[in-house]
């Protein structure tokens, strides 16, 4: 702090004085200043975060590969097996249909118990046009009425 500061009166008069310009200027040049260590801290947070979701990829990569290795495994697996299971059908299957006739069991056609008087049979629905129903002939002439 200076004197002048101390005592406006020996500032002087006028807008463009000198001095007041270079007390303006540090004050943005602080402030730039402040500005700019607030954009490195927040690259510096952005550059962590981009190196962490870099290394999760090469991670996720890492487990892609590693399932795809799995699946041709259990892909080749499975082709073994039902390639052992067509052999197996064929040396077997006679043996297994045999089996199955022999331990049928059969069960006799049903029939339905009506001797309900609500679980009477049915008969189907007789479905005539009308004028049959009624035992007359269509209408030829519908202005000619008797």
């Amino acid at each position: 702090m200076t004197i002048t500061d101390l005592i406006p009166a020996l500032k002087g008069h006028g807008r463009r004085r000198a001095v007041d310009e270079v007390d303006r200027l540090r004050d943005e040049n602080r402030s730039l200043f402040t500005r700019l260590m607030e954009l490195d801290d927040a690259m510096a947070i952005l550059r962590q975060d981009l190196a962490d979701a870099h290394a999760k990829q090469a991670e996720a990569k890492e487990i892609v590969v590693q399932q795809q290795a799995d699946n041709d495994d259990l892909t080749a697996e499975r082709d073994v097996l039902r390639d052992e299971l067509a052999a197996l059908k064929v040396r077997f299957g006679p043996q297994l249909a045999a089996e199955a006739n022999a331990t049928r069991i059969d069960v006799p056609a049903m029939r339905r118990d009506t001797t309900a008087l609500e679980d009477q049979a049915t008969a189907p629905i007789d479905v005539k046009p009308l004028w049959q129903a009624l035992g007359v002939g269509p209408v030829l002439d519908p202005g000619h009425i008797h």
